[in-house]
């Protein structure tokens, strides 16, 4: 099949979050799998500063290459992508958002056309690039060039929906009768990404718990209604993960190397991590990890709450990530207060967090909402089992086989499972079965491919 893939972010050439590594590593996958696939994406100055090898194709559009076969085309314009941010700054989104994805995607549009590529599938992603189903289904409506192409939506933060004035809207070249509250209008505002999601042929999020959570009022983040409508076209399909950067056997940031032969480096790791920390070096207590954004919607919430009654049990604690400032300052109380128990540290640092991962016992995971996390995943090849909340992609990846779980979104049910998972750690036999469990799990991107090119099939034969 040809597959033109448009994303507002791609790994390596720029990235801001999950969805750049998705559209980076998808295509590799689909490659192997024999698909035709090119890439579609701003030319941002972050990719100009990676010192892409790219040559100009046509005026305003340069090419590079990916993997063996895949073209990756970047979408020139100064004016719009010259900038330090990908979306904003610090302050906030840039006002003209609107303006500089709809010129990407109307591009994207006319640049395919211009190269002869014939797309079954156009896969795209986030509200950035959900003008192109928008555009096929009005101002190219008619185009004999588009006839036999689908577009499959994949959604990977809900929360960002790409919101516009009602003033703005003129700026999409529509016609006003879009505006209506079955289309783009949400509220008395423009809504980008429900515009993809009524327009697209296919929607999918990146786990098949949390497309069925967006449905509900909880997780659906006022498109609810607009997903139930649409349910018949709405899958979940789990992110890979990239087992090329993540594998103990190889992994250049640890100690020791390990594999599921030989469990040895393991205790290794961990002995490494209590040093580099300054814990106390104990094999019988068990070491907790966490990286992650400190953010209400990874359980910061709850995990504050708790921490005083954490701290005073029987473990080690070691987290690194930053955040709200709200919980940077609670959690650098707490580990003042416990200095040999409770280790923090507030930044991003890459070779950290693979110590973490492979060091750890436990990796602490109590999302409140998770599309589909990878946090989980990688701490199963490393042989730490993951504790996580029952949500989205958590509830797809662990069960009591593999890891702890737990299903009340409260403190005191983080503490019990907390707890339960320090009693089993005692057993030493329960413990290197639960943990080779864990490493036995595949969750490889070409799995997930396979299940992207069913989906492709069956959306260009319907």
């Amino acid at each position: 099949m040809k597959i033109a893939v448009c994303a507002p972010e791609v790994v390596p050439f720029a990235k801001t979050g999950g969805l750049a590594d998705v559209a980076g590593a998808l295509p590799l996958a689909l490659e192997k799998l024999k698909q035709e696939v090119i890439i579609l994406m701003p030319f941002y100055k972050k990719a100009a500063l990676s010192k892409v090898n790219a040559r100009a194709v046509l005026p305003g559009v340069l090419s590079s290459k990916l993997g063996e076969t895949i073209k990756v085309y970047f979408i020139q314009n100064d004016k719009y992508f010259n900038r330090d941010g990908l979306y904003g700054t610090s302050e906030g989104d840039y006002p003209d958002n609107l303006e500089r994805f709809s010129f990407f995607c109307q591009s994207c549009l006319e640049f395919l056309k211009q190269i002869n590529f014939r797309p079954d599938i156009i896969h795209i992603h986030d509200w950035q690039t959900s003008y192109i189903p928008i555009y096929l289904k009005t101002k190219f409506s008619f185009d004999p060039f588009y006839k036999n192409c689908k577009t499959l939506l994949t959604i990977h933060n809900l929360a960002y929906q790409g919101l516009f004035t009602r003033e703005e809207f003129p700026k999409l070249g529509l016609d006003w009768s879009f505006f209506n509250m079955e289309q783009l209008e949400f509220y008395g505002k423009g809504n980008t990404l429900k515009g993809g999601i009524v327009f697209s042929d296919c929607i999918n999020t990146v786990s098949p718990t949390y497309a069925s959570e967006i449905q509900t009022k909880d997780f659906g983040c006022g498109l609810e209604g607009v997903f139930a409508k649409r349910r018949d076209c709405l899958f979940g399909i789990l992110n890979g993960l990239d087992y090329s950067i993540w594998n103990p056997s190889t992994d250049k940031f640890i100690a020791q190397r390990f594999d599921i032969n030989n469990l040895k480096g393991k205790h290794k790791n961990k002995q490494d991590l209590q040093k580099y920390t300054n814990l106390p070096v104990k094999e019988n207590i068990p070491l907790f990890g966490m990286v992650s954004r400190l953010a209400e919607q990874k359980g910061l919430d709850i995990l504050a709450e708790a921490l005083d009654e954490i701290c005073k049990l029987k473990l080690q604690l070691v987290i690194l990530g930053t955040g709200d400032m709200k919980y940077h300052r609670i959690l650098e109380d707490r580990s003042k207060q416990f200095p040999k128990v409770f280790r923090l540290y507030l930044k991003f640092d890459n070779p950290l967090a693979h110590k973490i991962y492979a060091g750890s016992d436990i990796f602490l995971m109590p999302s409140r909402y998770e599309p589909c996390g990878l946090g989980q995943m990688i701490s199963l090849r490393y042989a730490t089992a993951p504790l996580v909340y029952k949500t989205g992609g958590l509830a797809d990846t662990i069960n009591k086989t593999n890891g702890f779980i737990f299903d009340k979104y409260t403190a005191s049910s983080l503490v019990n499972t907390i707890k339960r998972s320090i009693s089993l750690y005692q057993d030493a036999r329960k413990w290197q079965t639960k943990i080779k469990k864990g490493m036995e799990c595949n969750f490889s991107w070409e799995e997930s491919a396979k299940q992207y090119i069913k989906l492709y099939k069956k959306l260009a034969h319907k």
